[in-house]
């Protein structure tokens, strides 16, 4: 009789095995069905191994819903050792806020355990588009840590408001407009009163603005997220918290760098004085050193285009 059982043991403890063969993340409650792995309000490195955002889950009645793929398969898979610490339900969605590298490199780990994979439409097209460049630097800078990690593709959200069909839960991905990087979306939780924002809000660092970025549409965006009734807001950096602290860290902090650069260009400066901008006042949020003066010179250079219209 033991002989007939024991293949079915050997299995139960191989895969028993396998979910513990990698440290869970560490996750934060949120609330009785949100929680957050956050990530280190730093670049990413090989030593947090590109958990530099936060990573959501969504606990429905039958399933699991998780915001942001993970940098790599290897991060994937210790969010899921986390999220197993939690509950035996299925991860059936992921949804990337948007096409950047840790939003959408761990896809592949969560296709292979059956999740459908969703991202707007602009944030694929950016996928497509850079995906394999991406992938090759994350190869580069997590080298082993990178074992497993491949490109899958999400589907497209074609929408700007989406209710996700999840029991017990209400879910919407929202699009409130252009922000930090193409396909900026946000997952809203109307009943929680839970918004896991992506980054179009930022919490304990400073916004990095891309050449990619428009910030005077992301002004306008975070002003309609602005409108929803929020409680709480995972922002796609730092800590949950309450949306008075993301609109510090992220919108006043871009309108500031916005009225700068107005100001040089009233008074006949360039782009030389908009390096100088006293940006003091934001100086003990994290990535500062990194991203101040290139903020500075890429908002300047937004304002100029459209001062000499």
């Amino acid at each position: 009789m033991l002989g007939f059982w024991r293949p079915l043991l050997l299995i139960l403890c191989a895969l028993s095995l396998r979910a513990e063969s990698v440290e869970p993340l560490s996750l934060t409650r949120v609330s009785d069905v949100v929680w957050v792995a956050v990530g280190e309000t730093a670049a990413p490195s090989y030593q947090n191994a590109g958990h530099n955002n936060n990573l959501s889950i969504i606990l429905g009645d039958a399933e699991v819903m998780v915001v942001n793929g993970g940098d790599n398969a290897w991060l994937a898979e210790r969010l899921h050792a986390a999220i197993r610490r939690l509950t035996d339900k299925p991860v059936t969605w992921v949804i990337n806020e948007n096409g950047q590298g840790h939003a959408f490199l761990g896809n592949s780990y969560w296709r292979d355990q059956g999740a459908r994979l969703f991202a707007h439409q602009d944030a694929l097209a950016d996928i497509q588009s850079r995906g394999e460049f991406v992938l090759d630097a994350m190869r580069k800078r997590n080298r082993e840590k990178a074992s497993g990690t491949a490109i899958a593709l999400p589907e497209a959200i074609d929408e700007d408001r989406w209710n996700v069909p999840i029991g017990g839960v209400e879910v919407q991905v929202l699009r409130f407009g252009p922000a930090h990087s193409p396909g900026d979306v946000s997952v809203w939780l109307p009943g929680e009163g839970i918004l896991i924002a992506g980054d179009i809000a930022f919490h304990e660092r400073i916004p990095g603005v891309f050449p990619e970025t428009d910030v005077r549409e992301w002004l306008a965006s975070y002003d309609r997220m602005r409108r929803l009734p929020i409680r709480l807001i995972v922002p796609g950096h730092g800590h949950p918290t309450i949306e008075n602290d993301t609109k510090e860290t992220t919108y006043n902090y871009l309108k500031y760098l916005w009225e700068a650069s107005m100001a040089i260009l009233d008074e006949g400066g360039g782009l030389s004085e908009a390096y100088e901008i006293d940006q003091s006042a934001f100086a003990h949020l994290d990535t500062f050193d990194e991203l101040a003066v290139k903020n500075a010179g890429r908002v300047f250079q937004q304002v100029e285009m459209i001062f000499f219209e």
